[in-house]
């Protein structure tokens, strides 16, 4: 227990736990929007599986891609790339190209105005607990491939993902109101989270080409950036409240 206890893991644990919260947001209001065609008294109910539901879904997930990470045996190797490829480095590969895809996409719908994926509630469907709950597990899924594969990229410790999984989606199913709002009204952050999304998946495309890079660099930039956004966020308010 007491190795887990490095400072290089804490570190870890609150800056994943961080942005899994900030990443996690998308599936909180699709899960909002979807419970919304139920009764007013099943909604919270509904929210509450979904968020349960998420937690599993996740771990075995994580389980799943960390198994498939570990696999460092060479299994093919390009010519055009010059390094043999295993298991890991293809699991690094190709959630890095999805995460850089998943980034830039939220980044151009949201830079010129267009619904995302996240804001077309229209062709979903469903009044029953059953089928909502179904539509639940199956965004879960969706919505835990980010997630998951930004929990690989950033460290290798697999408590230290799971505790990050587990108290992330912890702190969304009791402050889920409170953290949809703050989101909201500071949009910013969301754009600064799927900036981090975007460089995670470059840092893992990398990884998977044989190109190590060392994770404190990527913690101090996060930290930098969000320290940063929260000054300009605090000086923001200091000139709404002066005016």
């Amino acid at each position: 227990m007491m190795e887990l206890l490095t400072i290089e893991n804490i570190v870890a644990l609150i800056t994943l736990t961080s942005l899994e919260i900030v990443l996690g947001i998308d599936n909180i209001v699709f899960i909002a929007i979807i419970a919304g065609r139920l009764r007013v008294e099943q909604r919270r109910t509904a929210r509450l599986i979904g968020l349960s539901l998420a937690v599993i879904t996740r771990l075995m997930l994580l389980f799943t891609l960390s198994f498939l990470a570990s696999l460092t045996d060479p299994i093919v190797t390009i010519s055009m790339i010059g390094h043999p490829l295993s298991g890991r480095d293809i699991i690094l590969l190709l959630g890095g190209l999805f995460l850089i895809y998943k980034a830039t996409k939220e980044i151009r719908e949201k830079t010129l105005h267009h619904e995302s994926e996240l804001d077309q509630a229209d062709g979903v469907l469903g009044a029953t607990m059953k089928g909502v709950v179904t539509q639940i597990v199956l965004i879960d899924i969706v919505f835990s491939l980010d997630s998951v594969i930004t929990a690989v990229g950033m460290t290798n410790n697999l408590p230290v993902m799971a505790g990050a999984v587990i108290t992330a989606v912890g702190v969304m199913l009791v402050f889920s109101g409170f953290i949809v709002d703050f989101i909201e009204k500071n949009p910013t952050i969301k754009m600064l989270a799927l900036s981090f999304l975007l460089m995670i998946g470059v840092v893992l495309v990398a990884d998977g080409l044989g190109h190590h890079l060392e994770k404190g660099y990527i913690y101090f930039a996060m930290a930098f950036s969000l320290g940063v956004e929260m000054l300009n966020l605090r000086a923001t308010k200091s000139r709404a409240a002066r005016g």
